[in-house]
């Protein structure tokens, strides 16, 4: 993460600035830019969100979003993926998906970028856990690596392909194993 201005703002008046590309992220008084996605990041989060919703919007059990701009309990993130149960998901007085979303998503999933800290990710996914989260993930593509934060329980470390990946309660009969996700990357010609 790139740190975008040293000024010191308020969430509101982040939340009145224009969108940007790359986001921009407020966590702890601070603008933060996400770094633009490089390929294995691009690609891991294209096939992702319509593989979860290819089980969990079709039986409405919840829906996947990616980049969609989360505010809560004083920040506003960008997950690479964030997904919302069914009944939480926010709607408009039509009954429309809403444009803004002021809780925290029931399941986060970060993908690592080359220049993206660790620490600073899996704080993003450590806070939300502590905001009613019920899931995170931290997938790191060049470790070929999978960590799982299961609320109020110690992360789980993934590594084997065959392992299969926990998921929020809300998501069941979604399975995804690490080989599933990091074989994405595999160009075959």
């Amino acid at each position: 993460m790139v740190q975008a201005t040293n000024t010191i703002f308020t969430l509101e008046e982040f939340l009145k600035l224009p969108e940007t590309q790359p986001s921009l992220e407020y966590i702890d008084g601070q603008i933060i830019e996400k770094p633009m996605p490089q390929g294995k990041h691009s690609t891991i989060q294209g096939e992702l969100c319509p593989r979860i919703n290819s089980v969990v919007k079709i039986q409405k059990m919840g829906w996947a979003f990616p980049e969609l701009r989360c505010t809560f309990g004083g920040l506003s993130i960008v997950p690479d993926v964030a997904v919302f149960s069914w009944e939480r998901l926010p709607v408009d007085e039509n009954g429309d998906i809403a444009n803004t979303f002021t809780i925290a998503p029931d399941w986060i999933i970060e993908i690592l970028s080359p220049e993206q800290s660790h620490t600073k990710v899996t704080k993003k996914i450590l806070y939300a856990l502590n905001h009613g989260t019920q899931m995170g993930w931290l997938i790191d593509p060049d470790e070929r690596f999978i960590a799982a934060y299961p609320a109020g329980r110690q992360p789980l470390p993934f590594e084997n392909s065959a392992a299969v990946l926990p998921v929020p309660d809300f998501c069941s009969g979604l399975e995804l194993t690490v080989g599933e996700i990091f074989g994405w990357l595999k160009v075959t010609l």
